[in-house]
């Protein structure tokens, strides 16, 4: 029979116990209302660090890849959006924009993508896959755990994030596609776009091209 493989939360655990510390399964419900210090180091300055604010056990809590995560997500949300944008395409100007909170238009059909000028926000909810194939390797790993957060109890709270290795290949996948959109979004829209054209005969996700309702928060990468 073959030897299951240690998720990274196991071999943190077993590690934790190696420094006689008590690993403490724990689940963040609210993280607004925890005061937080995050560490800089690594998992052994992490641990002499707990041992001097005396610690006895430390928090562990299990974090997991998510759907949302294949998609661009800017940190902007829907009231942030509309105080910016409005409910439209316009920041309120008479005419042509001159606050620059506006879209810019090349011209007045905004039906094609060559015509508008987008924001990164705009493009919140769209598929990464689209911009990195490779990513769609990780879809099957949805819901696995790809990661521990590590907290000393206390009134402040330290705390380190600490990823298996297959996560940090993802998330440099994202990354490096967020980092696309941000440089040019017009330009990463329209070649979205174009992959999404060549594929929809595949069943393709369609393209959001504004904030979708509801957006959550992206996980922290540390």
């Amino acid at each position: 029979m073959a030897k299951t493989q240690k998720s990274i939360t196991d071999i943190v655990c077993d590690f934790l116990k190696k420094q006689k510390l008590s690993p403490i399964p724990v689940q963040t419900l609210n993280e607004e209302a925890e005061t937080t210090r995050y560490f800089g180091g690594d998992l052994k300055e992490f641990i002499a660090a707990a041992k001097t604010l005396g610690a006895k056990g430390i928090f562990v809590e299990t974090l997991y890849l998510e759907e949302d995560e294949f998609f661009y997500d800017s940190g902007m949300d829907d009231d942030e959006y509309l105080a910016l944008y409005g409910n439209g395409d316009s920041c309120g100007c008479d005419g042509e924009c001159k606050c620059g909170k506006g879209k810019k238009k090349a011209k007045d059909d905004d039906s094609d993508v060559d015509a508008v000028y987008f924001e990164p926000e705009d493009l919140d909810g769209l598929d990464l896959t689209l911009l990195k194939p490779e990513m769609a390797k990780y879809l099957d790993r949805i819901g696995e755990a790809c990661g521990v957060r590590l907290t000393v109890p206390g009134v402040d709270h330290l705390e380190v994030e600490l990823f298996a290795e297959w996560y940090d290949k993802f998330a440099e996948l994202v990354d490096e596609a967020s980092e696309a959109i941000e440089i040019d979004p017009t330009d990463t829209l329209r070649q979205a776009q174009a992959i999404f054209e060549e594929a929809e005969d595949k069943s393709v996700k369609k393209i959001a091209a504004h904030p979708p309702k509801g957006k959550k928060a992206k996980k922290a990468k540390k």
